[in-house]
């Protein structure tokens, strides 16, 4: 394989993204139409469609960019692409985090990188329930030695992370005694995105096999 070769880290297939686009879409709509004519029996037509207006662009524009995204690593090079691209090289990355979000029943545990004044957030896994969806064997492989080629401990900690869980799953674990989910329960409920302790994460890495 070619260390520059396109690696796609794109955790859900582009169809399930443009269906789940379409769905906040349609929603933005609804809600953008409630409350436009709402405030238009009560304020005039014009002030309904600009309410109406304000509700639905940013919404829509969310969607818009959630259909677009994909994510993919070349060789130790991270990139998005949505409206542009921006890309964070790994190997030199200020900053790695393990970012988890609790939306609506699911947990998103994420890479959290910054570099040269750029963030990106990868989803590693997303989990609902027992259950999930989690990064192929080949994108966790090459992370895990990207991250290893950085020399430091925080790369270190999360490569290590990342072959524990390769090796839960080639053991044929449930997705409760994988790694990822294991530490995306650590963090407490009722927040949107939170970022683990790096000293717990690496006390936990220390316990695996």
């Amino acid at each position: 394989m070619s260390d520059d070769e396109r690696i796609p880290l794109d955790l859900l297939d582009p169809a399930a993204v443009r269906k789940r686009a379409r769905t906040v879409a349609i929603g933005a709509l609804l809600v953008a139409a409630a409350f436009g004519g709402l405030l238009g029996l009560l304020a005039g037509r014009t002030a309904g469609l600009v309410t109406a207006a304000v509700f639905a662009l940013p919404l829509l524009l969310l969607a818009w960019s959630e259909a677009r995204r994909r994510v993919w690593l070349s060789g130790h090079v991270l990139t998005v692409r949505a409206f542009g691209a921006r890309s964070v090289d790994l190997h030199t990355a200020d900053q790695l985090d393990l970012l988890v979000t609790d939306m609506r029943g699911s947990r998103t545990v994420g890479l959290f990188v910054r570099g040269g004044g750029k963030a990106i957030n990868l989803a590693l896994a997303i989990y609902a329930g027992t259950g999930g969806r989690e990064q192929g064997v080949l994108a966790l492989r090459k992370l895990a030695d990207v991250l290893a080629g950085r020399g430091d401990a925080p790369g270190l900690v999360f490569s290590e992370l990342l072959v524990a869980q390769l090796r839960a799953e080639a053991r044929g674990l449930a997705a409760a005694d994988r790694p990822l989910y294991q530490l995306g329960s650590l963090a407490p409920s009722g927040r949107l995105a939170q970022k683990l302790n790096p000293d717990a994460i690496s006390r936990f890495v220390s316990t695996l096999d």
